[in-house]
């Protein structure tokens, strides 16, 4: 994969590439991070989505049932990618129900440097949840190619709230930045966020989700939440290795 990566760069003249994923099996990720340091290839940019499911395109079956959820993907993609000191060349994009301002700043004390918002978007356009996303049949013209149903979008009109909607979610984001204490969005830290866990404890997303130190897989830090699947992580193979040991001996 990441040889297909360094290809597209090249014949794109150095323009960035990257992937996108909502994670599974952690090894897998581990496994790129490994073949990361020993091809010297990396991605520009990865986009981590959350498994809660977006559009009604979705397979109901697929919805909140496959993929770990952006909370738990997005933080595990930014500890892997610091232990093994590649943080700094990687920009992580954040994208899976980010929509209001305070969903932008969680997102970013989680390690995201950039959030996508497709729902927050599309509700705005004017999306009602109809569901029919897949079915060409969308009622009010978003998710559609029917002529007649796509009649039903006023550009003159829809553009007013997408800027509108954009901007003042931008400029809440900034609010709560200031309330915080904080002079630029790279200052958000995992502690800037509590999550109430229960009726009488509260937790910050820090001891949620206790943050690697740059570097610490290089030294031989593995914590006891990330060393088996580091034994399953090999590097030419998606497959873990427990997998092709098995495959070998049948």
């Amino acid at each position: 994969m990441l040889e297909f990566v360094g290809r597209l760069r090249e014949l794109s003249g150095g323009k960035p590439v990257g992937f996108k994923l909502c994670v599974g099996r952690r090894s897998e990720f581990i496994a790129i991070c490994k073949a990361m340091l020993e091809t010297g290839v990396m991605p520009d940019f990865i986009t981590v989505d959350g498994g809660e499911g977006g559009t009604g395109a979705a397979p109901l079956e697929f919805s909140n049932s496959v993929g770990a959820p952006l909370e738990e993907g997005l933080t595990f993609v930014h500890d892997v990618l610091t232990g093994f000191d590649l943080r700094q060349h990687i920009r992580v994009i954040a994208s899976g129900k980010v929509i209001t301002a305070f969903n932008l700043f969680s997102r970013m004390a989680m390690g995201a440097d950039i959030c996508n918002s497709a729902r927050g978007m599309m509700l705005a356009l004017g999306c009602i949840q109809a569901r029919r996303c897949n079915s060409n049949k969308c009622p009010t013209g978003v998710a559609t190619s029917h002529v007649g149903l796509m009649n039903g979008l006023d550009p003159g009109d829809k553009r007013r709230r997408i800027h509108n909607y954009q901007h003042q979610t931008v400029h809440a984001f900034g609010e709560l930045l200031g309330a915080a204490g904080l002079l630029h969005p790279s200052q958000i830290r995992r502690t800037h966020v509590f999550r109430r866990i229960s009726g009488d404890n509260v937790k910050t997303y820090a001891e949620l989700f206790p943050p690697v130190r740059r570097g610490d897989f290089l030294k031989g830090y593995i914590s006891a939440g990330y060393a088996h699947d580091f034994t399953l992580a090999v590097t030419h193979s998606f497959e873990a290795a427990t997998d092709i040991d098995r495959t070998t001996a049948a």
